[in-house]
């Protein structure tokens, strides 16, 4: 797919020609007469720097993330004074250095530096101004009643419940500017075939709450995504849900559309199988059961059932590939003349991905991925090369501009880590294929791509969801070349077939691609250690990881010429030893010793055995999320078995250290009860608020009341005493 090279744009940062291997400079430092410009660099040499523009707009994202407090009025003066000090620098940069107040090599250093400050500014921006956009009330207490919306999406929760989302909500007795922009409820006793259709304004009763923090300090933020999302309530209903009006007009006949199709198909194909093919095709995943998603997780193929660069790149490529051997053939035969058959491929590729991208729903990852095939593609009808790290370049930048939350999620980190190990491995393996047999070269090119793309994301996976698949590269071997030469070619052709009725055949062999799909995906979870728990590495280690990659691939060139290490040298030096420093982080790191739910209605003890909680029911899934990020496989139940508590199960006690105790009190009475057991050197909680606690009380208590503005709580024992560490955080943006 490489089109003819040619001069490109050039970028928002210039590279010095003596920062690209093989070209030095032969001019001096020495003052230069004001009126000799300097030459100006290549096209190339131009060109060198733009991967860098999406690394320093990450960047200034993720500070903007991480930063302690929701910045204020003194983060916005000081960025800008930054941003504004490297733009002056950067265009001064130049003629200062054709006046002969600096060195050219300086000059280059300080536009180079300037730009990537304020690039870094930018990206900080982006995130603040996103975070304004989507700002939409939260609700912050408990709300039983009716609940009134439009239904705009439907899919599926981990515990297997049909989920309903609303937006245009209406509340009881709850004023406009306090109700949520969008609420989010799990449906107790409904069946996929019952769902209202898209776009009707439905009724039910429901309990709703504010969307939760994590479940333990540095654990996954949902009410951070929550936000982005426009989520402001979530809850769960146990009655029918009641259409108010006639479903609404407009777009929302093809929401509508979509989901006839996704039925349609399952009923066509049946089984779990009809429920998958309707996921690839749709992105409507409601009719596919959690144990279905539980051994495409421990198998690691649960990227097949979620709409993301996979599938747009195939279907894309089936496309492209089918159309220009017809369009090649039919020049052969004389039928057409001179006609640029790959930009027509390419074009009608971009038409079939925008109308992919429609019929699966436009969810985030579709829109990354539709990005990222839309500017390769677009590479090809502009003569530019279509897969280069340019190309990723500009899709990330693209992505990052418009949704600059998407730094932080787990699709978008391993999509761009995996394109890049792609990309990085095709001129290698150019070079390799023609020595090879061409029946061996689409093996090997399929083992050889599945390895790399493996070892690229398995890190990131590690490190989002704490479990490895020990067979995930079998399992992918087995089953993607069955999606890629089966399964998306005959979606694209019942596609095509079924306004004339004649989607049948293509849907079988559909449906044969999907089972084989399950079939591999049961096989591989049932093999003994599929699947082995990964404790959750240390807050830096992720920017740790990817930062350091990014630094080590795009300094990763070698300047024979060169006398001395250069920038990129000490760029490549840079990046190993961040991404050693992230794996000796992730090795040498201790879990917390006490864990609190953030309701006090669990608390977790790390014991020689691992951890032991309080109780073997209530917060299961706040517990299952602890002993994941333990890298612990035990229940609840198992772990509540560890022996280190001991009392009544309203009243559990254990002991910490040999001067430290943590009492947990739960059920009626349990305020009064961790009040009379207030002392010093124990660490008191209590599922109800402790009444008459003294303003410095003796123990460490932690009540619903103190728990509300702190967040879950880990505490380690140190020397000094207890280290507490809370969970609260911040909101993206206030109310």
């Amino acid at each position: 797919m490489r089109a003819a090279a040619g001069p490109g744009p050039v970028p928002i940062l210039s590279a010095p020609a003596a920062a690209l291997p093989g070209l030095t400079r032969a001019r001096s430092n020495a003052a230069a007469p004001a009126d000799i410009r300097r030459p100006r660099p290549a096209a190339a040499s131009r060109a060198g720097l733009f991967p860098w523009v999406p690394v320093c707009l990450s960047l200034g994202i993720a500070l903007w993330f991480a930063w302690p407090a929701l910045p204020g009025t003194g983060f916005w003066i000081i960025a800008g004074g930054l941003g504004l000090a490297g733009f002056v620098a950067a265009r001064l940069s130049q003629p200062l250095a054709e006046r002969g107040r600096i060195g050219w090599a300086f000059s280059d250093g300080l536009r180079i530096g300037g730009m990537a400050i304020v690039l870094v500014v930018a990206g900080a921006g982006l995130a603040g101004i996103r975070s304004a956009h989507v700002a939409a009330p939260v609700l912050e207490w408990r709300y039983y009643g009716p609940v009134e919306g439009r239904l705009v999406e439907i899919d599926r929760s981990a515990r297997d419940r049909i989920r309903l989302t609303l937006d245009r909500v209406v509340l009881r007795d709850v004023s406009p500017a306090r109700t949520p922009g969008k609420v989010r409820l799990s449906l107790m006793d409904m069946a996929a075939g019952d769902l209202p259709p898209l776009g009707q304004r439905v009724m039910l009763t429901g309990n709703l709450g504010p969307p939760s923090g994590p479940a333990a300090p540095g654990s996954f933020d949902f009410r951070q995504y929550a936000w982005f999302e426009g989520l402001g309530a979530v809850g769960y209903s146990r009655t029918p849900v009641m259409a108010v009006a006639a479903p609404e007009g407009g777009l929302w006949w093809m929401h509508r559309a979509r989901i006839a199709i996704s039925r349609a198909m399952q009923d066509r194909i049946g089984g779990q199988k009809g429920a998958v093919a309707a996921a690839l095709m749709t992105g409507d995943r409601s009719g596919i059961e959690e144990a279905t998603n539980a051994v495409m997780r421990a198998s690691n193929l649960y990227h097949i059932i979620s709409i993301s660069g996979l599938h747009m790149g195939m279907l894309a490529g089936f496309v492209y590939g089918a159309l220009r051997m017809a369009l090649v053939a039919a020049q052969g035969i004389g039928m057409i003349c001179g006609w640029p058959v790959h930009k027509i491929a390419a074009g009608a590729a971009i038409a079939a991905a925008s109308a992919y991208l429609w019929l699966s729903g436009g969810g985030v990852a579709t829109e990354r991925a539709f990005v990222m095939v839309a500017v390769m593609l677009g590479a090809i009808l502009a003569d530019r090369r279509a897969i280069s790290l340019r190309t990723v370049a500009l899709a990330a930048t693209i992505i990052l501009i418009l949704s600059p939350e998407s730094l932080i999620s787990p699709g978008f980190q391993m999509s761009f880590a995996a394109t890049i190990a792609l990309i990085l491995t095709y001129g290698p393996w150019s070079r390799l294929a023609p020595r090879l047999p061409f029946w061996l070269r689409p093996l090997l090119m399929l083992l050889v791509s599945s390895f790399v793309a493996a070892m690229a994301t398995s890190p990131l996976a590690a490190a989002h969801f704490n479990r490895m698949a020990q067979y995930g590269l079998l399992a992918n071997l087995l089953a993607v070349p069955v999606m890629g030469t089966l399964v998306m070619p005959a979606g694209v052709i019942a596609a095509l077939l079924a306004p004339i009725g004649l989607a049948g055949p293509a849907l079988w062999i559909m449906g044969l691609g999907t089972d084989w799909m399950l079939r591999v995906a049961e096989f591989v979870a049932g093999l003994d250690g599929a699947v082995t728990a990964v404790a959750a590495p240390p807050a830096p280690v992720l920017p740790l990881m990817g930062f350091g990659a990014v630094a080590a691939v795009l300094c990763w060139r070698r300047d024979l010429a060169a006398s001395r290490p250069g920038p990129l040298a000490v760029g490549l030096v840079a990046g190993l030893l961040m991404l050693a420093g992230s794996a000796a982080l992730w090795l040498t790191a201790a879990r917390p010793q006490i864990l609190i739910a953030a309701e006090g209605e669990a608390v977790g003890l790390m014991t020689p055995l691992g951890r032991a909680v309080s109780k073997p029911s209530g917060g299961s899934f706040i517990v299952r999320t602890w002993l994941l990020e333990d890298g612990d496989t035990a229940t609840q139940e198992e772990s509540a078995a560890r022996p280190a508590w001991q009392g009544d199960r309203r009243d559990r006690q254990a002991v910490v250290t040999a001067d430290w105790q943590v009492l947990h009190f739960t059920g009626k009475g349990s305020g009064r009860r961790a009040l009379a057991a207030c002392r010093p050197n124990r660490i008191v909680v209590a599922s109800e608020p402790i009444e008459g606690l003294p303003e410095v009380p003796p123990c460490l208590a932690f009540d619903p009341r103190r728990l509300r503005q702190s967040g879950a709580v880990s505490i380690d024992m140190k020397t000094e005493g207890p280290r507490i560490t809370a969970a609260s955080g911040r909101r993206p943006a206030p109310n």
